[in-house]
């Protein structure tokens, strides 16, 4: 037993630790190829959609064309949609935040049908805003032509108006309250009341 003992190898701690350290550094290595390899198929989507994204006004600031570093690069299109990889590292998967939570607009191992997706989902979000732009400037003209002339009456109306109605009034609902709690606790206290003889 003693020479079986004796012919094997001494282990050592530094001999562990350093095994240890190769296998996590392959992990490692696995982690930022898999990171490397998302990044470069979101790129790859990033230069098929480059033509939408060059043709979108450079007046509007609602939209971020970036691909974002992290655990999970992602293709930002604006603040609530983005291009991810999915879970089996070769879907591209189209998802907007909303408030009842994430919702998928497109999905595909494919790049030309998210493209697609991505590119009808620009062109709504353009007509959104230009929809609420005409709405909000049709509305501001018709309150701008007909609060023109009497803009001035009720700019006076206010500075003429007098703050006593309202302090009287605010007066007036106190005293009420005063007096329906004083009629209250008599009602409720009425028994003690007679008892110490404070009846008139």
């Amino acid at each position: 037993m003693k020479d079986a003992s004796e012919n094997a190898a001494p282990r050592k701690l530094a001999t562990a630790i350093r095994e240890v350290k190769n296998g996590l550094a392959d992990r490692d290595d696995v982690v930022v190829d898999m990171r490397e390899a998302h990044r470069m198929r979101l790129e790859l989507m990033a230069a098929e959609l480059a033509g939408v994204f060059e043709d979108v006004p450079d007046d509007l600031d609602m939209f971020d064309f970036a691909i974002s570093s992290g655990l999970q690069p992602r293709l930002w299109i604006d603040a609530v949609a983005h291009v991810a990889m999915g879970r089996d590292r070769r879907t591209y998967r189209f998802v907007r935040d909303t408030r009842q939570g994430r919702v998928v607009l497109a999905e595909s191992t494919a790049i030309e049908p998210v493209a697609n997706q991505v590119t009808r989902y620009i062109a709504e979000r353009i007509v959104e805003r230009q929809r609420m732009l005409d709405a909000g400037t049709e509305t501001g003209v018709l309150a701008g032509s007909s609060g023109v002339a009497t803009s001035g009456q009720d700019m006076e109306i206010p500075a003429k108006r007098s703050r006593w109605p309202a302090f009287l009034s605010g007066l007036a609902f106190v005293g009420a309250g005063a007096v329906a709690g004083l009629v209250l606790s008599l009602i409720l206290f009425w028994d003690r009341i007679r008892a110490l003889g404070l009846i008139f």
